[in-house]
């Protein structure tokens, strides 16, 4: 049954059902969503809770561990972590990717009302939850500045005003405004001139909040009118809460500000932000899961002129960073290169037909395949992305391969004298099976890279649905539109009507032709020599697949770095203020910056802070993002008072818990004093290690406190209670929220505290006194701390971990060029078994690192079920359990020719090149397939002897083994020597389609014609 002939004898219906194809393929991409990889998300929640004033342990004991123990009941969780710092804990939950978000956010609500009744009284609101990934980059960067407002003014109108609004565009996730904090009047209390008129801290309180009232007062009816009672309850300037009376000593009457300082502020006085050397605020914008960039992005560009007009004209608001400039540079790059590709493969065929013609078809059928591909996108939902579209680029060189072997099967007939309609339906038939067999075959190939599981498995079924729709919209144009074309397009050329070039052309191929005829005798003749490198090529194989060098993803160039600032645990919020700014100018003077912003002084903790960098264009700097993290190394270590971890942003970011390198390792333990002890052991260690750089940890235990212990019986006798010690404490220490003042748009707060020039020392602790009743005391002033409470200084954690619900301590490090993954994973491995920590310390990579290591076992099984699968298929096929050996034995030649690539090119194995490998077990075969098919055909129809068989065969299908690897060999070209944006992810794919087709070229022309002989004749003695 001859397939083809209905659209051979139907040129016109053909010719339109192809337009069809093209048409709906070329509105699809139009609807098609543009991102920088398939959408794949963790489900991720972030739960948020507060309690000012608390320690980190107190943090940590009475609020992350009840709602731990909650949350970790929740069906579907993969990993809970949890960071407690002063006043503040994060906990980041992420699902399993079969989990349901909103699911999920369901559970998380029940199990943190569940855990309310063990929370702490004084919590003053429930702890929240977003549905956002922390240690995800941010998509948009957006900065306040102005030589009129204060920093405070700004973050008011950030918060008030753009968060609120930004924070409601859809496919925004979350907006973090930091640099500065809210407006507040603060009152900056003389302790010594309070204690001298007899009063105390919770006198001022008192008064503040005496003075304020936002009770209902009613309303006066009259007749037929109604008023409202007004009152002036609220105070909203520094100057009326000042006057605020505080006592009456005689008939002279004391106020608030004969005893503090009452003005304009922050609300928070240790916290700063800068932006290119400017004081500024940051509004980082992170999207919700499975929103896509560019969409938030533009949604958000659409509502800024509403926002900028509702802001003073006085106040820049720059956009510092946006993602999606680099997405959309990386996509347009990845199309020329495609288009690139498309045109390399065509002049292939020219190259080796030399005829426009011919040359013409295939310059149909690919770009129809392509385009015809989205359309089926479209369906499935997926997006224009580096992946999809890299897929479609490798489609390129393959694609071309069905047509390539029906026309030139086709041309031989014609080449024999045959009409073109007859030659176009013969040739059809001839060549049918042997299409679907490399269609099926090449397809099946994907099918394990498709049903792959895990973040490593979602990336890449996007990949291989794609490549599967295009070879299956290949397959059927090469049995349709290809054959229909050449028995319209094809004419038969009589040499005296050939060109120069064309003669020139044909000559080469004959000597070409000629050279292999002599070869391959002579590798025959040879069989056990042609064995030998057979079964060397195996070998080195296996030497090459241990040697080559493991990675994960490649890192990528987004234009964007992003890190962390690290003080001394003992660092002052001004010694850290200080270091950011330096940071921030040395950072500004490399020529590759385009926009700094840093900030410090948030989520609780004063010696920490966060700092993001956007690059200049790619094209207008010298060196990568990793290049330029290098570079910055040694003017940033030359900053006195804090260190700075970067990291290059990326597109595939595994885990919930930010850190300051890009690979972690986790230590987890069941007491906090065992992490307390091996924590900087293995921290030291780590950083010895070679090619390891940025090595930090987020063990911070090493904070200075000042411990009182409470004479119990004395407070007791002066009237006093450990409560009522503790809230004067936080009156004059905490900058502790005396009173609320509501406005219209927003709520604002008094800041109570101790002037900060007498806060600066524990000694500063003599200062404060109590107000005690009289008669229990015995006395009629306020009473010193000093009189039942003695102080001692130590150490105390400034931050606490928890990985599930154990301690944690993570190490967070960055490698140099050249150390591979795999390698780095090898030494720390080592490095914890030669530490000989207890056993009840557990060491795990987590984040990136984790998803490596599984991926890393995973590739194996991901390999051999591709050769089972292929084997399975082709055997169906051929109804035989030999031939399918045969041509699998192709396959050995090109992992050798993919290793040696990437060895000589520098690169790693990670899963880019891991699926080049896949892809070349389709693409390899190929030349064995149309071998074979043409043996057995010889065998059967015309009694040949196996090797005069196998010998024609491989001389008559020399061309068309020719065409299909150099085709899917040049297309790969651009892919392998690219340099534009997101070229990283493609090189390894380039590189290793290119190596092993090259290798795999020049041994199966001799290898498999061999092992064909060896397998028939084991398969004839098996025979009865």
């Amino acid at each position: 049954m001859n397939l083809s002939a209905p659209f051979i004898r139907r040129p016109i219906g053909t010719t339109l059902l192809l337009a069809a194809l093209v048409l709906a393929g070329a509105v699809a991409y139009t609807q098609l969503p543009v991102s920088p990889l398939p959408q794949v998300d963790f489900p991720t929640l972030s739960i948020a809770a507060q309690l000012p004033g608390a320690s980190a342990e107190i943090m940590a004991a009475t609020v992350a561990t009840p709602l731990e123990r909650q949350l970790g009941r929740i069906a579907g969780l993969t990993e809970m972590t949890s960071t407690s710092a002063l006043g503040t804990t994060a906990i980041t939950m992420q699902f399993d990717l079969s989990r349901s978000i909103d699911g999920a956010a369901r559970d998380v609500q029940a199990a943190i009302q569940a855990a309310r009744a063990l929370l702490p009284a004084n919590l003053p609101s429930d702890p929240t939850y977003r549905k956002v990934n922390p240690a995800d980059a941010p998509i948009m960067i957006l900065t306040l500045t102005s030589d009129t407002y204060s920093t405070a003014q700004l973050y008011d109108f950030a918060s008030t005003i753009m968060a609120q609004r930004i924070s409601q565009v859809d496919g925004v996730g979350q907006v973090t405004v930091g640099g500065a904090a809210s407006p507040a009047v603060r009152v900056e209390v003389d302790p010594t001139a309070l204690a001298g008129a007899g009063l105390a801290m919770t006198d001022v309180r008192a008064a503040i909040q005496g003075g304020l009232s936002n009770l209902a007062r009613g309303q006066i009816e009259r007749g037929p009118t109604v008023a409202d009672i007004l009152t002036n309850g609220q105070l909203l300037r520094p100057e009326d809460y000042g006057a605020l009376v505080l006592a009456f000593d005689g008939g002279r009457i004391l106020r608030i500000r004969d005893v503090a300082r009452v003005v304009d502020g922050p609300q928070n006085l240790r916290t700063a932000g800068y932006s290119d050397g400017k004081p500024s605020v940051a509004l980082v914008i992170f999207r919700a899961p499975g929103a896509n960039i560019i969409r938030t992005v533009d949604n958000v560009r659409a509502a800024l002129p509403q926002l900028r007009a509702s802001i003073p004209e006085a106040v820049d608001a720059t956009i510092i960073f946006d993602r999606t400039a680099t997405i959309r540079a990386s996509v347009s790059d990845v199309q020329h290169t495609l288009v690139l590709s498309v045109v390399l493969v065509v002049l292939v065929v020219f190259v080796f037909l030399v005829d426009v013609r011919a040359t013409f078809i295939p310059a149909v059928a690919v770009p129809a395949s392509l385009i015809g591909t989205f359309a089926v996108m479209y369906l499935f939902g997926f997006s224009i992305d580096n992946l999809s579209l890299m897929a479609i680029t490798v489609a390129a060189g393959f694609v071309i391969d069905d047509a390539i072997v029906v026309m030139e099967n086709i041309t031989r007939h014609l080449e024999e004298g045959k009409r073109p309609v007859e030659a176009a339906l013969l040739g059809a038939s001839e060549i049918g099976f042997t299409v679907l067999s490399i269609s099926l075959s090449l397809l099946v190939v994907f099918t394990p890279v498709i049903a792959m599981g895990g973040i490593v498995g979602r990336l890449l079924r996007e990949f291989g649905v794609t490549l599967s729709i295009a070879i299956s919209i290949s397959m059927v144009l090469s049995l349709t539109v290809t054959p229909m074309m050449c028995a319209i397009v094809l004419r038969y050329r009589r040499d005296a009507r050939l060109r120069w070039y064309q003669r020139a052309s044909l000559r080469g191929f004959d000597r070409l032709l000629a050279g292999y005829r002599r070869t391959l005798a002579w590798s025959l003749r040879h069989r056990v020599f042609t064995l030998l490198v057979f079964l060397a090529a195996l070998a080195l194989n296996v030497v090459l697949v241990v040697r080559v060098p493991k990675g994960f993803f490649p890192v990528q160039d987004t234009g964007m770095i992003f890190g962390a600032i690290r003080g001394p645990q003992d660092a002052s919020f001004e010694a850290m203020n200080e270091a950011t700014k330096e940071i921030v100018d040395a950072i500004r003077r490399d020529p590759a910056i385009d926009h700094v912003a840093a900030f410090t002084g948030t989520a609780g903790s004063t010696n920490t802070g966060n700092i993001f960098i956007s690059l200049v264009p790619k094209g207008q700097r010298d060196a990568s993002a990793l290049g330029v993290i290098g570079r910055l190394r040694g003017p940033l270590a030359q900053v006195r008072g804090a260190s700075t971890y970067l990291q290059p942003a990326q597109d595939v970011r595994v885990g919930g818990r930010p850190g300051g390198g890009q690979y972690q390792y986790t230590l987890r333990a069941d007491r906090v004093e065992e992490l307390s002890q091996w924590g900087p052991r293995f921290l030291a260690g780590v950083q010895q290690l070679p090619g390891f750089v940025d090595v930090s940890s987020d063990q911070q235990n090493g904070g200075l406190r000042a411990f009182l212990t409470y004479d119990r019986t004395t407070a007791a006798r002066l009237g006093l209670t450990v409560q009522a010690i503790d809230s004067t404490l936080d009156s004059a220490f905490g900058q502790s929220l005396a009173a609320v003042m509501y406005r219209q748009r927003n709520q604002y707060y008094v800041v109570l505290e101790a002037a900060p020039s007498l806060t600066r020392s524990p000694a500063d602790l003599a200062n404060i006194y109590f107000r005690t009743p009289a008669p229990a005391a015995g006395a009629n002033g306020p009473t010193p701390l000093a009189s039942f409470a003695t102080s001692d200084l130590g150490t105390v954690p400034l931050q606490i971990n928890h990985t599930g619900l154990f301690p944690s301590v993570t190490v967070s490090f960055n490698l140099a060029p050249g150390l591979a993954v795999g390698d780095a994973t090898r030494r720390v491995d080592e490095l914890h078994g030669e530490l000989g920590m207890p056993a009840t310390i557990r060491g795990a990579f987590s984040g990136t690192l984790e998803a490596f290591k599984e991926s890393l076992a995973n590739e194996p099984i991901l390999v051999l079920t591709a050769l089972l699968a292929v084997y399975l298929v082709l055997g169906i096929l051929y109804e035989s359990l030999i031939h399918p050996l045969t041509i699998l034995s192709t396959l050995p030649s090109a992992s050798v020719g993919a290793m040696l690539a990437l060895l000589l090119f520098g690169a790693e194995f990670d899963i880019v090149a891991l699926v080049g490998i896949v892809l070349l077990i389709g693409i390899v075969k190929k030349n064995a397939i149309m071998m074979i098919d043409f043996a057995l055909v010889a065998e059967r129809e015309h009694g040949a002897t196996p090797q005069d068989a196998i010998f024609e065969a491989c001389l008559l299908r020399f061309r068309p083994i020719m065409m299909t690897t150099l085709a899917a060999l040049f297309g790969a070209v651009p892919l392998a020597f690219g340099t534009g944006l997101g070229s990283e992810m493609r090189r390894p794919l380039g590189i290793t389609i290119i190596g092993g087709l090259a290798v795999s070229q020049l041994l199966t022309l001799y290898t498999t014609p061999v092992l064909y002989l060896y397998l028939d004749r084991l398969r004839r003695r098996r025979t009865p």
